[in-house]
């Protein structure tokens, strides 16, 4: 996708701004023209706009999706569509707002125009933009206060992913507000705080190599006070992409896996979904997946969707740069612990080790550090699949393989 990195800079001269705009509505130009003929019309997803979220620093329009039956004290994802894109496009494709009907999470999508960047990119790569208390990223945070407020969402549960610019920008929200978003998911984008000492260009193609610990820093210099645990990262990228080139994927993965201080070796690797995607894991001490980076072969840039009714089916290849392969939309819902079905894929435990099953109720489930509890929910550790109330009344079973990573094994154990 055309990620221009051009958007009119605050108080910057008329003379100044003129061809950064003709480079951004050439990089537009360019995107329709290679984009294809137009895909055929399918229904739109209905999203309501909010208006009254707070100060809007950042010039961003919110839209949310609620689907129609919610729980008490809902999840909350975040969506940030990617340049050319906007909210209802991102709605319409990406299967998200199926799955907010399904696993019973709230879906906040944030929107940036024209009249923040001409190619309707997120400004990742601006310096009022991308830290904590201003900008795009302030307005992105008042979205959340207001759907915890409004809507009675569970803050501990927060959660972020977008494609292109917006990938990049969710690397922003995640390293600019650990305090308020448990995980996130990059599909596309790029390492926190590039562009201090790079063009945004040389970020996206050929990549900038710095060590782990290097782009750890610039994460925790965008908090300097902040002492808590660092949010869990998803890394989502397809193999022939030569826009945000895959080296992005490697250096995200360092500056995720340095925070949480884990070694770029990965726990395990296996593939999932239809397409074979690779699928490598970094897990903490306590078992709980880290870092993932999903390695999604011959695809170039974009959302990866696998248009279909099927239960690991979601999304649509109706607009640009969403890509026919796997639903990575599904997958994403999982890794933040919100999707609870069986994935179908691999046991977890690629070596054959023999599996132990536990049936007991959420809570004893709890006590016998099988799973953990947050906002009135439990989890199991390792998958973090949610598995609804913490109390004695919901009972599940629980497969541990490897040893200290639980998964939902209701439907059969081993």
């Amino acid at each position: 996708m055309p990620l221009s990195p051009f958007s009119r800079a605050p108080g910057a001269p008329p003379r100044a701004r003129l061809l950064p705009r003709l480079l951004a509505v050439l990089a537009v130009v360019l995107g329709t023209a290679l984009a294809g003929p137009a895909p055929r019309a399918h229904a739109a997803v209905t999203l309501t706009r909010v208006s009254d979220f707070g100060t809007n620093p950042g010039a961003l329009t919110m839209y949310v999706y609620r689907p129609a039956t919610l729980p008490a004290h809902p999840p909350v994802v975040v969506a940030l569509h990617g340049c050319t894109q906007n909210a209802q496009v991102y709605a319409d494709n990406s299967g998200l707002p199926q799955l907010a009907d399904r696993d019973g999470f709230l879906l906040v999508l944030a929107e940036t125009g024209t009249a923040n960047n001409a190619s309707k990119c997120f400004n990742w790569f601006q310096a009022g933009d991308n830290q904590r208390g201003g900008g795009e990223a302030l307005s992105v945070r008042q979205m959340v206060s207001r759907a915890v407020t409004a809507y009675g969402a569970d803050p501990q549960r927060v959660y972020v992913t977008g494609l292109s610019a917006g990938g990049a920008m969710t690397a922003v929200m995640l390293a600019a507000y650990p305090d308020v978003f448990s995980a996130g998911a990059v599909v596309a984008g790029l390492p926190y705080d590039c562009t201090r000492d790079n063009s945004p260009y040389t970020c996206m193609n050929p990549g900038v190599d710095l060590s782990p610990a290097a782009w750890a820093q610039r994460v925790r210099d965008a908090y300097p006070s902040y002492g808590g645990p660092w949010p869990r990262a998803a890394i989502w990228y397809g193999d022939q992409d030569t826009t945000v080139v895959p080296r992005n994927a490697t250096e995200l993965r360092d500056q995720w896996t340095a925070l949480h201080g884990l070694s770029q070796t990965p726990t395990r690797t296996t593939t999932i979904g239809p397409d074979a995607t690779r699928q490598d894991q970094y897990l903490a001490a306590d078992g709980t997946v880290a870092v993932e980076v999903d390695r999604v072969p011959g695809i170039g840039h974009g959302t990866p969707v696998d248009p279909g009714t099927g239960s690991e089916q979601c999304g649509s290849t109706g607009a640009p740069y969403f890509l026919d392969s796997i639903c990575s939309s599904r997958w994403i819902a999982r890794f933040f612990g919100l999707d609870t079905s069986d994935p179908g894929g691999p046991d977890p435990d690629p070596g054959g080790g023999t599996a132990a099953c536990w049936t007991a109720s959420n809570y004893a489930h709890v006590q016998a550090g099988r799973a953990t509890t947050s906002g009135g929910y439990t989890y199991a550790k390792g998958s973090q699949q949610n598995m609804g109330l913490y109390n004695t009344f919901v009972t599940h079973t629980l497969k541990e393989s490897p040893p200290g990573y639980f998964a939902l094994a209701d439907t059969g154990c081993p």
